[in-house]
């Protein structure tokens, strides 16, 4: 379910976002311009003491083909992930300029995933206490997201984070162990996460 603001030029507020993540709530740039404040149930989430690695994906991390970074290039990630989205995006300016305000803050992280000096993949999101809430995620190589999305697993797994919010389950997501949980549910292992002091 969403609730939609009504148009706006003005900038997006990352204090306002930031109050909104706490709450379960995230937003998303909407066809006409404007935000949509979102807040599925059930909600998407990939349990930390339960994440999938196939095996094929294990067997390509120990090759060391990618090199892997966190922070590395966070406004390039986003940008790549908006223009991963063929049928339209919900990254806009606006997110993306509140987002990368969130980054500076140290609220926002990424992860990337490079070949011989190039970025070919790598995904996005927010961070408060022991909760991440993944955003996006491209690719221009083949597992290229999903190396990212194993890094990304490792880090939070290794620093004691309390939740990984994926917002909904896709097919994709599915493989490496998310699953849906009630909206209520969500909402107590947030509360239960924002309690961590966790570095990413």
């Amino acid at each position: 379910m969403y609730e939609k603001t009504r148009a706006s030029t003005s900038p997006l507020d990352p204090a306002l976002v930031v109050r909104a993540y706490r709450q379960g709530v995230f937003p998303m740039a909407l066809e006409d311009g404007s935000i949509g404040w979102f807040s599925p149930d059930p909600r998407g989430v990939i349990p930390l003491d339960h994440f999938h690695l196939p095996g094929r994906l294990a067997r390509l991390l120990r090759r060391e083909t990618f090199q892997i970074s966190a922070d590395g290039g966070f406004e390039d990630v986003m940008r790549a992930c908006a223009a991963d989205r063929s049928e339209g995006t919900w990254i806009s300016d606006d997110i993306i300029e509140c987002y990368t305000a969130l980054h500076r803050l140290g609220l926002a992280h990424s992860v990337e995933v490079w070949r011989d000096g190039q970025l070919v993949g790598g995904l996005y999101g927010v961070h408060l206490g022991g909760a991440f809430f993944g955003e996006s995620m491209f690719h221009r190589e083949t597992d290229a997201s999903k190396v990212a999305l194993a890094s990304l697993v490792d880090r939070l797994q290794r620093r004691s984070f309390g939740l990984l919010d994926v917002q909904w389950l896709t097919p994709h997501l599915a493989q490496f162990g998310a699953i849906e949980i009630p909206k209520a549910a969500y909402l107590a292992q947030l509360q239960q996460a924002l309690q961590r002091d966790c570095r990413f």
